[in-house]
Protein backbone atom coordinates (compact mmCIF):
# COMPACT_ATOMS: atom_id res chain seq x y z
CA UNK A 1 0.00 0.00 0.00
CA UNK A 2 2.88 2.39 0.66
CA UNK A 3 6.02 0.96 -0.98
CA UNK A 4 7.96 4.21 -1.03
CA UNK A 5 7.50 5.10 2.63
CA UNK A 6 10.39 4.48 5.01
CA UNK A 7 9.72 1.30 6.96
CA UNK A 8 12.85 1.23 9.09
CA UNK A 9 15.80 3.38 10.06
CA UNK A 10 18.89 1.74 11.53
CA UNK A 11 21.85 4.05 12.06
CA UNK A 12 22.54 5.68 8.70
CA UNK A 13 20.51 3.09 6.83
CA UNK A 14 16.95 3.69 5.61
CA UNK A 15 14.76 0.98 4.14
CA UNK A 16 11.49 1.47 2.29
CA UNK A 17 8.61 -0.97 2.50
CA UNK A 18 9.36 -2.05 -1.08
CA UNK A 19 12.98 -2.79 -0.19
CA UNK A 20 11.91 -4.69 2.92
CA UNK A 21 9.53 -6.81 0.86
CA UNK A 22 12.25 -7.56 -1.68
CA UNK A 23 14.79 -8.55 0.99
CA UNK A 24 12.23 -10.61 2.88
CA UNK A 25 11.40 -12.47 -0.33
CA UNK A 26 15.08 -13.18 -0.91
CA UNK A 27 15.54 -14.51 2.61
CA UNK A 28 12.42 -16.65 2.37
CA UNK A 29 13.73 -18.15 -0.88
CA UNK A 30 17.08 -18.90 0.76
CA UNK A 31 15.43 -20.55 3.77
CA UNK A 32 13.19 -22.63 1.51
CA UNK A 33 16.25 -23.68 -0.50
CA UNK A 34 17.85 -24.76 2.79
CA UNK A 35 14.88 -26.97 3.56
CA UNK A 36 12.65 -24.80 5.80
CA UNK A 37 8.96 -25.52 5.30
CA UNK A 38 5.57 -24.89 6.90
CA UNK A 39 5.52 -25.48 10.65
CA UNK A 40 9.32 -25.51 10.99
CA UNK A 41 10.90 -23.28 13.63
CA UNK A 42 13.35 -20.54 12.63
CA UNK A 43 15.30 -18.87 15.44
CA UNK A 44 17.02 -15.49 15.60
CA UNK A 45 19.75 -14.53 18.08
CA UNK A 46 21.16 -11.04 18.24
CA UNK A 47 20.56 -7.41 19.19
CA UNK A 48 17.95 -5.29 17.43
CA UNK A 49 18.75 -5.16 13.72
CA UNK A 50 16.80 -5.04 10.42
CA UNK A 51 17.68 -8.70 9.86
CA UNK A 52 15.49 -9.56 12.86
CA UNK A 53 12.48 -8.08 11.07
CA UNK A 54 13.41 -9.69 7.74
CA UNK A 55 13.82 -13.09 9.39
CA UNK A 56 10.44 -12.82 11.10
CA UNK A 57 8.52 -11.91 7.93
CA UNK A 58 10.43 -14.45 5.81
CA UNK A 59 9.61 -17.16 8.33
CA UNK A 60 5.92 -16.27 8.21
CA UNK A 61 5.96 -16.16 4.40
CA UNK A 62 6.96 -19.83 4.49
CA UNK A 63 4.25 -20.74 7.00
CA UNK A 64 6.98 -21.44 9.54
CA UNK A 65 7.26 -20.39 13.21
CA UNK A 66 9.55 -17.60 14.41
CA UNK A 67 11.58 -18.10 17.63
CA UNK A 68 13.29 -14.88 18.80
CA UNK A 69 15.92 -15.62 21.43
CA UNK A 70 17.19 -13.48 24.28
CA UNK A 71 20.80 -12.75 23.35
CA UNK A 72 21.65 -11.97 26.99
CA UNK A 73 21.16 -15.59 28.04
CA UNK A 74 24.03 -17.97 28.72
CA UNK A 75 25.00 -20.54 26.05
CA UNK A 76 23.35 -23.45 27.94
CA UNK A 77 20.11 -21.44 28.22
CA UNK A 78 20.14 -20.62 24.52
CA UNK A 79 20.92 -24.21 23.61
CA UNK A 80 17.97 -25.40 25.71
CA UNK A 81 15.55 -23.11 23.86
CA UNK A 82 16.89 -24.15 20.47
CA UNK A 83 16.56 -27.81 21.41
CA UNK A 84 13.16 -27.42 23.07
CA UNK A 85 11.68 -25.49 20.15
CA UNK A 86 13.15 -27.93 17.64
CA UNK A 87 14.58 -25.07 15.57
CA UNK A 88 15.78 -26.17 12.13
CA UNK A 89 17.38 -22.84 11.23
CA UNK A 90 19.19 -20.14 13.20
CA UNK A 91 20.23 -16.68 12.07
CA UNK A 92 22.60 -15.17 14.60
CA UNK A 93 24.77 -12.14 15.21
CA UNK A 94 26.58 -13.66 18.18
CA UNK A 95 28.80 -16.75 18.48
CA UNK A 96 26.78 -19.82 19.36
CA UNK A 97 27.53 -23.52 19.48
CA UNK A 98 24.49 -25.30 18.13
CA UNK A 99 23.39 -28.48 16.43
CA UNK A 100 20.75 -26.62 14.40
CA UNK A 101 20.79 -27.86 10.81
CA UNK A 102 20.94 -24.43 9.12
CA UNK A 103 22.96 -21.68 10.78
CA UNK A 104 23.64 -18.29 9.22
CA UNK A 105 26.05 -15.88 10.87
CA UNK A 106 25.14 -12.26 10.25
CA UNK A 107 28.55 -11.74 8.67
CA UNK A 108 27.45 -14.12 5.89
CA UNK A 109 23.83 -13.01 5.82
CA UNK A 110 23.97 -11.04 2.57
CA UNK A 111 25.66 -13.91 0.74
CA UNK A 112 22.97 -16.30 2.04
CA UNK A 113 20.11 -14.37 0.41
CA UNK A 114 18.75 -15.87 -2.81
CA UNK A 115 16.85 -14.55 -5.81
CA UNK A 116 13.49 -13.21 -4.62
CA UNK A 117 10.52 -15.54 -4.84
CA UNK A 118 6.84 -15.22 -3.94
CA UNK A 119 5.29 -17.67 -1.52
CA UNK A 120 1.63 -18.21 -0.84
CA UNK A 121 1.58 -20.68 2.03
CA UNK A 122 -1.88 -20.89 3.61
CA UNK A 123 -1.61 -19.52 7.15
CA UNK A 124 -4.74 -19.21 9.29
CA UNK A 125 -5.32 -17.02 12.32
CA UNK A 126 -5.00 -20.12 14.51
CA UNK A 127 -1.58 -20.99 13.10
CA UNK A 128 1.35 -20.51 15.47
CA UNK A 129 3.40 -17.45 14.49
CA UNK A 130 5.93 -17.21 17.33
CA UNK A 131 7.31 -19.08 20.29
CA UNK A 132 8.42 -16.59 22.93
CA UNK A 133 10.25 -17.99 25.92
CA UNK A 134 9.17 -16.56 29.25
CA UNK A 135 11.63 -15.81 32.03
CA UNK A 136 12.26 -18.99 33.97
CA UNK A 137 11.77 -18.30 37.67
CA UNK A 138 11.80 -22.00 38.55
CA UNK A 139 13.28 -24.63 36.26
CA UNK A 140 13.38 -24.02 32.52
CA UNK A 141 11.47 -21.21 30.80
CA UNK A 142 8.24 -22.03 29.01
CA UNK A 143 7.70 -21.36 25.32
CA UNK A 144 4.52 -19.30 25.00
CA UNK A 145 2.89 -19.80 21.62
CA UNK A 146 1.38 -16.76 19.93
CA UNK A 147 -0.79 -17.36 16.91
CA UNK A 148 -1.15 -15.02 13.96
CA UNK A 149 -4.58 -14.21 15.36
CA UNK A 150 -3.15 -13.37 18.78
CA UNK A 151 -0.75 -10.90 17.18
CA UNK A 152 -3.32 -9.33 14.86
CA UNK A 153 -5.91 -8.86 17.62
CA UNK A 154 -3.29 -7.38 19.93
CA UNK A 155 -2.39 -4.87 17.22
CA UNK A 156 -6.08 -4.00 16.89
CA UNK A 157 -6.31 -3.48 20.64
CA UNK A 158 -3.31 -1.16 20.56
CA UNK A 159 -4.67 0.81 17.62
CA UNK A 160 -8.00 1.27 19.44
CA UNK A 161 -6.19 2.67 22.49
CA UNK A 162 -3.44 4.69 20.80
CA UNK A 163 -3.90 7.04 17.86
CA UNK A 164 -1.06 5.55 15.83
CA UNK A 165 -0.85 7.50 12.58
CA UNK A 166 0.58 6.84 9.13
CA UNK A 167 3.26 9.47 9.85
CA UNK A 168 4.26 7.80 13.11
CA UNK A 169 7.97 7.65 13.89
CA UNK A 170 8.32 4.94 16.52
CA UNK A 171 11.50 4.43 18.52
CA UNK A 172 12.16 0.72 19.01
CA UNK A 173 14.73 0.78 21.79
CA UNK A 174 13.60 -2.15 23.93
CA UNK A 175 14.80 -5.57 22.71
CA UNK A 176 12.68 -6.98 19.88
CA UNK A 177 12.74 -10.46 21.40
CA UNK A 178 10.51 -8.89 24.06
CA UNK A 179 6.81 -9.01 23.24
CA UNK A 180 6.15 -5.33 23.99
CA UNK A 181 8.78 -3.96 21.60
CA UNK A 182 7.61 -6.33 18.88
CA UNK A 183 3.83 -6.25 19.23
CA UNK A 184 3.20 -2.84 20.83
CA UNK A 185 5.70 -0.82 18.80
CA UNK A 186 7.03 -2.39 15.61
CA UNK A 187 4.01 -4.24 14.22
CA UNK A 188 1.30 -1.61 14.89
CA UNK A 189 3.60 0.95 13.26
CA UNK A 190 3.99 -1.37 10.25
CA UNK A 191 0.22 -1.75 9.98
CA UNK A 192 -0.13 2.03 9.70
CA UNK A 193 2.76 2.43 7.26
CA UNK A 194 4.83 4.40 9.75
CA UNK A 195 8.56 4.40 10.36
CA UNK A 196 10.36 2.34 13.00
CA UNK A 197 13.66 3.75 14.26
CA UNK A 198 15.53 0.70 15.50
CA UNK A 199 18.20 1.07 18.18
CA UNK A 200 20.56 -1.91 18.63
CA UNK A 201 20.24 -1.50 22.40
CA UNK A 202 19.08 0.89 25.06
CA UNK A 203 21.19 3.99 25.48
CA UNK A 204 20.03 7.21 27.16
CA UNK A 205 22.05 9.57 24.97
CA UNK A 206 21.21 7.53 21.89
CA UNK A 207 17.52 7.92 22.71
CA UNK A 208 17.79 11.70 23.04
CA UNK A 209 19.77 11.81 19.79
CA UNK A 210 17.20 9.71 17.92
CA UNK A 211 14.31 11.86 19.12
CA UNK A 212 16.07 15.02 17.96
CA UNK A 213 17.30 13.60 14.65
CA UNK A 214 14.24 11.70 13.46
CA UNK A 215 11.36 13.49 15.20
CA UNK A 216 10.29 10.45 17.19
CA UNK A 217 6.57 10.56 17.98
CA UNK A 218 6.03 7.32 19.93
CA UNK A 219 8.15 5.10 22.14
CA UNK A 220 7.81 2.30 24.66
CA UNK A 221 9.99 1.76 27.68
CA UNK A 222 10.06 0.14 31.08
CA UNK A 223 10.43 2.11 34.30
CA UNK A 224 14.22 1.87 34.32
CA UNK A 225 14.53 3.35 30.84
CA UNK A 226 12.29 6.33 31.61
CA UNK A 227 14.07 6.88 34.92
CA UNK A 228 17.39 6.98 33.06
CA UNK A 229 16.11 9.69 30.74
CA UNK A 230 14.72 11.84 33.55
CA UNK A 231 17.97 11.56 35.52
CA UNK A 232 20.15 12.57 32.56
CA UNK A 233 21.79 16.03 32.48
CA UNK A 234 20.09 16.45 29.07
CA UNK A 235 16.57 16.02 30.48
CA UNK A 236 15.80 19.68 31.21
CA UNK A 237 16.95 21.05 27.87
CA UNK A 238 16.15 18.20 25.45
CA UNK A 239 13.66 19.06 22.71
CA UNK A 240 10.89 16.49 23.12
CA UNK A 241 8.26 18.45 21.21
CA UNK A 242 7.85 15.75 18.55
CA UNK A 243 6.87 13.06 21.09
CA UNK A 244 3.12 12.42 21.14
CA UNK A 245 2.87 9.24 23.15
CA UNK A 246 4.98 7.41 25.72
CA UNK A 247 3.95 3.86 26.60
CA UNK A 248 5.18 1.81 29.51
CA UNK A 249 4.58 -1.58 31.01
CA UNK A 250 6.46 -4.54 32.44
CA UNK A 251 6.35 -3.31 36.04
CA UNK A 252 4.65 -0.71 38.17
CA UNK A 253 5.98 2.80 37.52
CA UNK A 254 6.42 5.14 40.50
CA UNK A 255 3.98 8.05 40.33
CA UNK A 256 6.78 10.53 40.98
CA UNK A 257 8.42 9.37 37.74
CA UNK A 258 5.17 9.67 35.77
CA UNK A 259 4.68 13.20 37.08
CA UNK A 260 8.14 14.22 35.95
CA UNK A 261 7.08 13.42 32.36
CA UNK A 262 3.69 15.06 32.72
CA UNK A 263 5.46 18.23 33.87
CA UNK A 264 7.17 18.22 30.48
CA UNK A 265 3.75 18.09 28.82
CA UNK A 266 4.09 14.44 27.76
CA UNK A 267 1.29 11.86 27.72
CA UNK A 268 2.47 8.90 29.75
CA UNK A 269 0.31 5.83 29.07
CA UNK A 270 0.62 2.76 31.25
CA UNK A 271 -0.55 -0.64 30.18
CA UNK A 272 -0.57 -4.09 31.67
CA UNK A 273 -0.04 -7.41 30.00
CA UNK A 274 2.25 -10.36 29.60
CA UNK A 275 3.82 -12.48 26.90
CA UNK A 276 0.86 -14.84 27.00
CA UNK A 277 -1.62 -12.05 26.15
CA UNK A 278 0.48 -10.81 23.21
CA UNK A 279 0.88 -8.63 25.48
CA UNK A 280 -1.94 -6.09 25.99
CA UNK A 281 -4.58 -6.81 28.64
CA UNK A 282 -5.35 -3.33 29.99
CA UNK A 283 -4.40 0.14 28.78
CA UNK A 284 -4.65 3.72 30.01
CA UNK A 285 -5.47 6.05 27.15
CA UNK A 286 -3.60 9.35 26.87
CA UNK A 287 -6.72 11.41 27.57
CA UNK A 288 -7.09 9.70 30.97
CA UNK A 289 -3.42 9.61 31.91
CA UNK A 290 -3.54 12.69 34.14
CA UNK A 291 -6.79 11.96 35.93
CA UNK A 292 -5.83 8.34 36.65
CA UNK A 293 -2.09 8.64 37.23
CA UNK A 294 -0.55 5.30 38.13
CA UNK A 295 -3.48 3.31 36.74
CA UNK A 296 -2.83 0.49 34.29
CA UNK A 297 -6.09 1.44 32.65
CA UNK A 298 -9.17 -0.44 31.55
CA UNK A 299 -9.45 -3.81 29.77
CA UNK A 300 -8.44 -3.54 26.11
CA UNK A 301 -11.31 -3.46 23.64
CA UNK A 302 -11.07 -6.99 22.25
CA UNK A 303 -10.51 -8.94 25.48
CA UNK A 304 -12.17 -9.69 28.81
CA UNK A 305 -10.35 -9.11 32.09
CA UNK A 306 -11.42 -10.11 35.61
CA UNK A 307 -9.97 -9.61 39.08
CA UNK A 308 -10.81 -12.56 41.35
CA UNK A 309 -10.31 -13.86 44.87
CA UNK A 310 -8.71 -17.30 45.49
CA UNK A 311 -12.14 -18.95 45.13
CA UNK A 312 -12.45 -17.25 41.69
CA UNK A 313 -15.31 -14.99 42.81
CA UNK A 314 -15.00 -11.30 41.82
CA UNK A 315 -12.77 -9.24 44.10
CA UNK A 316 -14.67 -6.29 45.63
CA UNK A 317 -13.51 -2.82 44.53
CA UNK A 318 -10.25 -1.94 46.24
CA UNK A 319 -9.49 -5.51 47.35
CA UNK A 320 -6.52 -7.31 45.72
CA UNK A 321 -7.28 -10.21 43.45
CA UNK A 322 -5.62 -12.22 40.69
CA UNK A 323 -5.99 -10.96 37.12
CA UNK A 324 -7.62 -13.36 34.65
CA UNK A 325 -7.72 -12.67 30.90
CA UNK A 326 -9.54 -14.25 27.98
CA UNK A 327 -9.89 -13.19 24.38
CA UNK A 328 -8.47 -13.60 20.87
CA UNK A 329 -5.12 -12.17 22.02
CA UNK A 330 -4.54 -14.93 24.61
CA UNK A 331 -2.05 -17.73 23.91
CA UNK A 332 -3.40 -21.20 23.17
CA UNK A 333 -0.71 -22.53 25.53
CA UNK A 334 2.94 -23.51 25.87
CA UNK A 335 4.98 -25.31 23.24
CA UNK A 336 5.30 -29.03 23.98
CA UNK A 337 4.09 -28.54 27.57
CA UNK A 338 0.49 -29.74 28.03
CA UNK A 339 0.81 -29.79 31.83
CA UNK A 340 1.84 -26.12 32.00
CA UNK A 341 -0.89 -25.24 29.50
CA UNK A 342 -3.57 -26.95 31.58
CA UNK A 343 -2.36 -25.26 34.77
CA UNK A 344 -2.42 -21.81 33.15
CA UNK A 345 -6.16 -21.79 32.45
CA UNK A 346 -9.23 -21.91 34.64
CA UNK A 347 -12.92 -22.03 33.81
CA UNK A 348 -12.09 -23.22 30.32
CA UNK A 349 -10.64 -20.13 28.67
CA UNK A 350 -9.52 -17.75 31.41
CA UNK A 351 -5.76 -17.34 31.55
CA UNK A 352 -4.35 -17.05 35.09
CA UNK A 353 -1.80 -14.25 35.14
CA UNK A 354 -0.35 -14.77 38.60
CA UNK A 355 -0.53 -10.99 39.02
CA UNK A 356 -2.44 -9.15 41.72
CA UNK A 357 -4.47 -6.02 41.04
CA UNK A 358 -7.07 -3.83 42.66
CA UNK A 359 -9.94 -2.42 40.63
CA UNK A 360 -11.63 0.84 41.59
CA UNK A 361 -15.30 1.74 41.22
CA UNK A 362 -14.63 3.11 37.72
CA UNK A 363 -13.12 -0.19 36.57
CA UNK A 364 -9.51 1.00 36.47
CA UNK A 365 -6.87 -1.62 37.23
CA UNK A 366 -3.87 -0.92 39.43
CA UNK A 367 -1.33 -3.71 39.43
CA UNK A 368 -0.25 -4.48 42.97
CA UNK A 369 2.40 -7.14 42.43
CA UNK A 370 3.15 -10.65 41.36
CA UNK A 371 1.53 -13.24 43.64
CA UNK A 372 4.97 -14.81 44.05
CA UNK A 373 6.53 -11.47 45.05
CA UNK A 374 4.01 -10.67 47.78
CA UNK A 375 5.16 -11.67 51.26
CA UNK A 376 3.33 -11.96 54.58
CA UNK A 377 4.80 -10.21 57.62
CA UNK A 378 3.14 -10.90 60.95
CA UNK A 379 -0.07 -11.87 59.18
CA UNK A 380 -0.16 -8.77 56.96
CA UNK A 381 0.24 -8.86 53.17
CA UNK A 382 3.07 -6.69 51.89
CA UNK A 383 3.29 -5.80 48.19
CA UNK A 384 6.88 -4.94 47.21
CA UNK A 385 5.79 -2.73 44.31
CA UNK A 386 4.10 -0.35 46.75
CA UNK A 387 7.20 -0.21 48.94
CA UNK A 388 9.47 0.29 45.91
CA UNK A 389 7.38 3.23 44.74
CA UNK A 390 7.74 4.87 48.15
CA UNK A 391 11.50 4.23 48.27
CA UNK A 392 11.88 5.70 44.78
CA UNK A 393 10.59 9.05 46.06
CA UNK A 394 13.79 9.49 48.09
CA UNK A 395 15.79 12.11 46.16
CA UNK A 396 19.01 10.10 46.40
CA UNK A 397 17.50 6.84 45.05
CA UNK A 398 17.85 5.98 41.36
CA UNK A 399 16.44 2.42 41.52
CA UNK A 400 14.92 0.13 44.13
CA UNK A 401 13.85 -3.48 44.51
CA UNK A 402 12.21 -5.07 47.55
CA UNK A 403 11.91 -8.77 48.42
CA UNK A 404 10.60 -10.71 51.38
CA UNK A 405 13.14 -12.62 53.50
CA UNK A 406 12.65 -15.08 56.40
CA UNK A 407 12.37 -13.73 59.93
CA UNK A 408 12.02 -15.72 63.15
CA UNK A 409 9.60 -13.28 64.74
CA UNK A 410 7.47 -12.03 61.87
CA UNK A 411 7.72 -14.93 59.41
CA UNK A 412 8.97 -12.59 56.69
CA UNK A 413 10.26 -9.03 56.57
CA UNK A 414 11.31 -6.73 53.78
CA UNK A 415 14.78 -6.34 52.32
CA UNK A 416 15.38 -3.38 50.02
CA UNK A 417 18.14 -3.08 47.44
CA UNK A 418 18.69 0.53 46.42
CA UNK A 419 20.91 2.09 43.77
CA UNK A 420 21.91 5.68 44.64
CA UNK A 421 21.75 8.55 42.20
CA UNK A 422 25.14 9.40 40.67
CA UNK A 423 27.10 11.59 43.04
CA UNK A 424 24.71 10.94 45.94
CA UNK A 425 25.56 9.43 49.31
CA UNK A 426 23.08 6.96 50.74
CA UNK A 427 23.25 5.02 54.00
CA UNK A 428 21.07 1.97 54.76
CA UNK A 429 19.44 3.68 57.74
CA UNK A 430 18.31 6.56 55.50
CA UNK A 431 15.61 4.46 53.86
CA UNK A 432 13.63 3.39 56.97
CA UNK A 433 13.88 6.94 58.30
CA UNK A 434 12.52 8.30 55.03
CA UNK A 435 9.65 5.79 54.91
CA UNK A 436 8.51 6.40 58.49
CA UNK A 437 5.19 8.17 58.25
CA UNK A 438 4.89 7.34 54.55
CA UNK A 439 4.19 3.63 54.96
CA UNK A 440 2.71 1.45 57.67
CA UNK A 441 5.57 0.31 59.85
CA UNK A 442 5.22 -3.36 58.95
CA UNK A 443 5.88 -2.42 55.31
CA UNK A 444 9.19 -0.66 56.05
CA UNK A 445 12.13 -2.89 55.04
CA UNK A 446 14.15 -4.23 57.95
CA UNK A 447 17.24 -4.75 55.79
CA UNK A 448 18.60 -2.25 53.27
CA UNK A 449 21.46 -2.92 50.85
CA UNK A 450 23.02 -0.04 48.94
CA UNK A 451 24.22 -1.51 45.63
CA UNK A 452 25.66 -0.26 42.35
CA UNK A 453 23.19 -2.11 40.11
CA UNK A 454 20.31 -4.58 40.11
CA UNK A 455 20.25 -7.91 38.24
CA UNK A 456 18.00 -7.71 35.19
CA UNK A 457 16.34 -9.86 32.57
CA UNK A 458 16.83 -9.25 28.87
CA UNK A 459 13.72 -7.06 28.88
CA UNK A 460 15.17 -4.88 31.66
CA UNK A 461 12.97 -6.21 34.45
CA UNK A 462 14.60 -6.75 37.83
CA UNK A 463 15.41 -10.39 38.58
CA UNK A 464 14.33 -10.86 42.17
CA UNK A 465 15.33 -14.51 42.48
CA UNK A 466 19.07 -13.75 42.81
CA UNK A 467 18.27 -11.02 45.36
CA UNK A 468 16.30 -13.43 47.55
CA UNK A 469 19.19 -15.90 47.45
CA UNK A 470 21.79 -13.47 48.81
CA UNK A 471 22.86 -14.01 52.44
CA UNK A 472 21.40 -11.50 54.85
CA UNK A 473 23.66 -8.63 55.98
CA UNK A 474 24.95 -8.81 59.52
CA UNK A 475 23.24 -5.58 60.53
CA UNK A 476 19.61 -4.53 60.24
CA UNK A 477 18.69 -1.10 58.97
CA UNK A 478 15.83 -1.16 61.51
CA UNK A 479 17.37 -1.92 64.87
CA UNK A 480 15.66 -4.53 66.99
CA UNK A 481 13.21 -5.61 64.34
CA UNK A 482 10.55 -4.29 62.11
CA UNK A 483 8.08 -2.67 64.51
CA UNK A 484 7.64 -2.02 68.19
CA UNK A 485 6.10 -4.84 70.21
CA UNK A 486 2.96 -2.80 70.82
CA UNK A 487 2.37 -2.53 67.10
CA UNK A 488 2.26 -6.28 66.60
CA UNK A 489 -0.57 -8.72 66.56
CA UNK A 490 -3.24 -9.38 64.01
CA UNK A 491 -6.05 -8.83 66.51
CA UNK A 492 -4.83 -5.41 67.57
CA UNK A 493 -3.75 -4.38 64.09
CA UNK A 494 -0.64 -2.44 63.14
CA UNK A 495 0.11 1.24 63.54
CA UNK A 496 1.08 3.39 60.58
Amino acid sequence: MSPDRTAMIFGERRMTYAALFERTSRLAAALRRAGVGPGDRVAYLGPNHPSFVETMFATWALGAIFVPLNFRLTPPEIEYQLRHSGAVALIHALPVASEVAVTVDLSGYEAFLAEPARFDEPVGLDGVACILYTSGTTGHPKGAMLTHGNIVWNCYNLLVSVDVASDEVTLVSAPLFHVAALNQCLLPTFLKGGTSVIMPGWDVDGCFDAIARHGVTLMFGVSTMFAGLSQSPRWRTADLSSVRTLMTGGASVPEVLIRSYQERGLAFCQGYGMTETAPGATFLEARESREHIGSAGLPVFFADVRCVLPDLTPAPPGEPGEVLVRGPNVTPGYWNDPAATAAAFTGGSWFRSGDLAVVDEAGHYRIVDRTKDMYISGGENVYPAEVEAAVFEHPAVAEAAVVGVPDEKWGEVGRAFVVPMPGSTLEPADIPAFLTGRLARYKIPVYVDVVTELPRTGSNKVRKGPLRDLPLPSARAVQGGQVDQDDAGIGGGRLA
